[in-house]
């Protein structure tokens, strides 16, 4: 069985995983659209807002005066070139709170619904000449001059757009007493850059739908596969039961049906005819053959009730005196001096059970410890009142059961998968009429095993 349902499950794993990597590039591919779509949509809001704002532009005309200004007085040799920065800087930082409140001003009367940040950094700042120009500074990722507006990486941000100042300046500048005539071209390029808080948590907002979608789609293709593989192993492993079972009643009705069939050709006979007691012997085996049928089919019938359908007639009996007249009454049908059966009873009380269904339960347990032992049997039966609970332990030191069995071992019908186990035949269904018995005493079975070293079966009721 597990031939044929491992590469089934490994095909169905490979088409799920081929489904989640398709949907996820798809999702993927749509949170890029988004995040475009949201920074784009950000962008046209805010842009031009540096250029139409009449404060912005004041302010504008400030920084940009003061850095002529400066650049006048590089050009002067007053300052060393690594002063115009330094000097600019100081302009810049004392207008900058000015900029960002009339900045966030502007920004609130676009009804823009969440947080943002926007900066302005120089890109380039060059003197042109004919012969060489000039390059005060160039902007890139170790080096970053932060002209306006607030502080934020620039991995952080995201670009606005890009403007490029050119200037042909000419000023005179008193200069030792003497009046200077200063020219020079300036080329100034700045960058617009806007921070937004939480863009991606808005971006995935926009897409809840999609998601939840999606992972509802993930989930129902999942969920139908899981059930599909475990229907399909629920019902092979039914139909091998029930092969099994098929097969295992067969053998047991084989025995008793060659032996009727071959003492009804005997009693035609005219030698058994003529002898009164060959026909007896023969009538007495035809008679025993019913019996076994008859408890093969009680058997099957029987043992096939759920605890619910099992009616207890409950009486009071003595633990001791109870445990020892079954352990009495089984030891007379063993036929094998080999077998060694141990008793330790704690304590005598009085407890209320059905008998019959119990002793049926007892005896199935034992009757299995006799059929999987492996020589020189010896089964441990104790018992004993642990708080207000009645506990049989019954022990063995048999072939033992497998881990991975123990779970199943209750189930109808239910045989471990064992060469050793199917050489002696049986109908799978006396440990599951154990189970239902002890269920209808509200009480529970429980087994431990270890392979090679024996079985323990643990009986717990509680006591009314």
């Amino acid at each position: 069985m597990h031939k044929k349902i491992r590469p089934l499950i490994i095909v169905s794993i490979i088409g799920l995983l081929a489904l989640s990597l398709i949907q996820a590039y798809l999702i993927n591919n749509t949170y890029k659209l988004e995040k475009a779509a949201f920074i784009s949509e950000t962008r046209k809001s805010i842009s031009r807002i540096d250029d139409l704002s009449p404060n912005l532009d004041t302010i504008n005309d400030i920084w940009q005066d003061n850095f002529l200004n400066i650049i006048t007085d590089y050009k002067l040799k007053l300052i060393k070139k690594n002063q115009v920065l330094q000097k600019f800087d100081s302009v810049t930082n004392t207008i900058n709170k000015l900029y960002i409140d009339s900045y966030q001003r502007d920004l609130k009367e676009r009804d823009i619904a969440y947080n943002l940040k926007f900066q302005k950094v120089v890109k380039t700042i060059i003197l042109l000449d004919s012969t060489k120009n000039d390059t005060l500074f160039i902007s890139d990722k170790k080096q970053v001059f932060h002209l306006l507006g607030d502080q934020f990486s620039l991995d952080d941000g995201h670009k606005v757009s890009s403007s490029l100042w050119l200037t042909d300046h000419s000023s005179d500048r008193l200069v030792n007493g003497k009046m200077k005539e200063v020219e020079f071209d300036l080329q100034f390029e700045t960058e617009d850059r806007m921070n937004i808080d939480g863009w991606k948590r808005i971006v995935l907002g926009r897409m809840t739908v999609l998601l939840l979608i999606s992972i509802l789609i993930f989930l129902l293709v999942f969920g139908l596969l899981f059930y599909a593989i475990k229907s399909f192993i629920t019902q092979k492993k039914i139909a091998d039961v029930k092969t099994d079972f098929v097969n295992n009643i067969t053998h047991e009705l084989k025995t008793p049906l060659s032996t009727l069939t071959l003492a009804t050709k005997m009693l035609k006979s005219d030698t058994v005819i003529a002898s009164s007691e060959m026909s007896k012997g023969i009538v007495n085996t035809v008679e025993r053959q019913n019996v076994r049928l008859q408890k093969l089919i009680d058997q099957v019938l029987n043992n096939s009730l759920g605890y619910q359908e099992i009616t207890l007639n409950k009486k009071s009996v003595k633990t001791t005196a109870y445990l020892n007249s079954i352990i009495d009454d089984f030891k007379l049908s063993l036929d094998n001096d080999d077998i060694q059966i141990k008793k330790q009873f704690v304590i005598d009380k009085d407890i209320e059970i059905d008998k019959f269904y119990f002793t049926t339960a007892v005896l199935n347990i034992l009757e299995n410890a006799i059929k999987y032992g492996k020589g020189n049997t010896e089964i441990l039966i104790e018992a004993k009142i642990v708080n207000t609970n009645f506990k049989v332990m019954i022990s063995d030191n048999g072939i033992g059961i497998p881990k991975k069995e123990l779970k199943f071992l209750f189930d109808k019908f239910y045989r471990v998968g064992n060469k050793e186990v199917h050489n002696v035949k049986g109908l799978g269904i006396g440990l599951y009429y154990t189970n239902q018995i002890i269920k209808a005493h509200k009480g529970e079975i429980l087994v431990d095993s270890q392979v090679d070293k024996g079985t323990t079966f643990t009986i717990t009721i509680p006591i009314t």
